[in-house]
């Protein structure tokens, strides 16, 4: 076994460990290729169960500001730390009162809200297990509420709730299911349906703690479902233990954390894990404050994020995070306001300790526009840094504590989790242990006993590699997802997560994204989804930037598998309602290429389409 300690440095954040933990890691050879790369750093003990932090923060703070949404009127609605204890105790009462069957999920449907956040930890509080489904599945379905009806027919519900019965209430009728049904909006209008404010003036009894005090790390607290782009989705069983045990591990990374409470502004979907679990708990654990931003990297849903950075018209001021969770597509849809307006630069990156991405891989230009954008109104460098994990994984396995130069590197293993490295074709595999993993898929046996190797350590389907093969202490760098390579017909394979980052970049600021084809064909090919600027130019311009763009990518030495040989630009935006973007902004690859099958043709076809981008 190999440890491996970063040397210490000139005093600064980055080398400060009461506010960042040293960088160090152990390396044990499996022999044939494999290895293991953990922390030398012991996972400390860790809270019983998600509930215990909103005590703990109701009895110390409980006049410090928690959560906060935005009101129609503008300005904000906050909640205390003990007013949300207060609501959560009478929701959690109403929950018991109405006798729900304990084996049975509450469900909500709707997006993150104030009483979506109270009757989720209520739920948690007295031990019953809450699944946010993506709202899309209702908001967007245009009366076929086919897929929504399967999931619920999964999840068999005891309860459901919703913000609105207007929006909402059509997905619950004929779904096979007849779970109790709750809206904070509009109940009366739906048989049998309770409005949320009866189970908010529910006085609680001691029941509420003789229930919690019951949960054990092993309760189920949450059901999270996976994308299902291929099917209907499975059902990840999120225990306590997993996602107190991963606030830990981050905790321990992040030190900062525990002397400087945060402050979010964050929109990322209570139904992902990256929103519902990494940044909701990291505010429940510190005793945070998270501002729930309705805004979305959206054309026109993302100037409702850049209006709460702004001080308002009614004299509320803006909000100032000091840490940021983004995925890449938020971060280029903010960059040209932040790039023009120095107020609002001065505003966003002011008093930022770490602006995260996460959720897909950031291209290398969003990232300087990002370091150039926060240069120009601050004095210290911007702290540009990832993670990586799962929704089976609570989330966080990895993290870079460091100041990173580039993208590319997740980081090294957090204190507790185990990263195993085995060769599968061209690449290492990962495979992930610790407290923080999910115990199996809801009621799929034969799923979970699948989702484990022998050494009971799970199979993400992921793959990576070490930055410097001689310095472990570089981390991690990213290699895309096992499963969704190919090869191509001279049996090369083509990385494509990692080819998808380079040729976005490439092709940068006019590309919001790209699929990438040719499996089981000669030649790698790419649909291309324009950015705005991207359509803002003429077809010409265009199409020579894509060109010059592919000509110096093979200039740069990238062989076939490193190049796309032929490009097609799309007409329009990847479909939301079809699934093909999904709530956290990155585009379903697999999904595109099923639904776009006849763009794939005409990419290589022959004699050639006209409309086909050649370098």
């Amino acid at each position: 076994m190999e440890t491996h300690i970063a040397p210490a440095q000139a005093a600064g954040f980055f080398d400060d460990p009461r506010l960042l933990a040293p960088r160090r890691v152990e390396k044990i050879d499996l022999g044939g290729g494999a290895f293991i790369l953990r922390s030398p750093e012991p996972l400390a003990p860790y809270a019983r169960c998600v509930g215990e932090w909103l005590e703990a923060w109701a009895a110390r703070t409980p006049d410090a500001i928690a959560f906060a949404e935005g009101r129609a009127e503008g300005g904000w609605r906050r909640l205390s730390w003990g007013a949300l204890r207060a609501q959560v105790g009478s929701v959690a009462q109403g929950l018991l009162d109405l006798g729900l069957d304990p084996a049975k999920p509450i469900v909500v449907l709707s997006d993150n809200a104030l009483d979506h956040l109270v009757l989720l930890l209520a739920g948690m509080h007295v031990g019953r297990a809450v699944c946010t489904v993506s709202s899309a599945y209702c908001r967007l379905a245009a009366g076929d509420y086919g897929r929504i009806h399967g999931i619920l027919q999964t999840l068999d519900p005891a309860l459901v709730y919703a913000s609105d019965a207007a929006v909402y209430g059509p997905a619950l009728h004929d779904a096979g299911v007849a779970p109790r049904a709750v809206f904070s909006q509009g109940a009366e209008a739906h048989a049998g349906a309770l409005p949320f404010s009866r189970l908010l003036d529910t006085p609680e009894t001691p029941a509420v703690m003789r229930a919690f005090a019951a949960i054990t790390p092993d309760t189920h607290a949450k059901y999270l479902l996976t994308s299902g782009s291929t099917g209907h989705p499975k059902v990840v069983i999120n225990t306590h233990r997993m996602l107190c045990a991963n606030q830990q591990m981050l905790a321990q990374c992040l030190r900062f954390l525990d002397a400087e409470k945060p402050v979010l502004l964050d929109w990322l979907p209570w139904s992902h894990t990256f929103g519902g679990n990494h940044n909701l708990h990291i505010v429940m654990r510190t005793g945070g404050t998270m501002y729930i931003d309705e805004g979305r990297p959206l054309p026109g849903a993302i100037d409702c994020t850049l209006a709460h950075l702004r001080a308002g018209a009614d004299g509320d001021d803006g909000v100032q995070p000091t840490i940021y969770f983004n995925v890449p597509r938020g971060y280029e849809m903010m960059l040209p306001a932040l790039e023009t307006d120095d107020d609002l630069a001065r505003r966003f990156f002011g008093r930022l300790r770490m602006c995260f991405y996460a959720g897909a891989g950031m291209p290398e230009s969003t990232w300087r526009r990002l370091e150039a954008a926060a240069a120009r109104v601050r004095a210290e460098p911007l702290w540009l840094t990832t993670s990586w994990g799962s929704t089976e994984t609570a989330p966080a396995i990895t993290f870079a504590s460091w100041k990173l130069d580039r993208p590319g590197v997740i980081g090294l293993p957090l204190p507790g989790a185990s990263l195993k490295f085995i060769p599968n074709g061209s690449k290492l595999e990962l495979r992930v242990k610790g407290d923080h993993i999910f115990p199996g898929y809801r009621h799929d046996e034969a799923a979970t006993r699948g989702a484990f190797d022998e050494d009971g350590y799970y199979l993400i389907g992921d793959a990576g590699q070490l930055r410097d093969p001689a310095d472990p202490l570089q981390g991690v760098v990213f290699d895309g997802r096992v499963a969704e390579d190919f090869k191509l017909t001279s049996g090369t394979w083509v990385s494509v997560g990692t080819l998808r980052v380079k040729v976005v970049s490439a092709l940068a600021p006019y590309a919001q994204d790209v699929v990438i084809t040719g499996h089981d064909r000669s030649e790698i090919g790419a649909l291309v989804f324009l950015s705005e600027a991207g359509r803002a130019l003429p077809a010409e311009e265009m199409a020579g930037h894509v060109r010059r763009a592919l000509t110096a990518l093979r200039r740069e030495g990238a062989g076939s598998s490193q190049t796309p040989a032929r490009v097609l630009l799309l007409p329009d935006s990847p479909q939301a309602a079809a699934g093909e973007i999904t709530d956290k902004g990155y585009v379903n690859q697999r999904l595109v290429l099923a639904r776009r099958a006849v763009d794939v043709q005409a990419l290589y076809a022959s004699p050639p389409d006209a409309r086909v981008i050649r370098p």
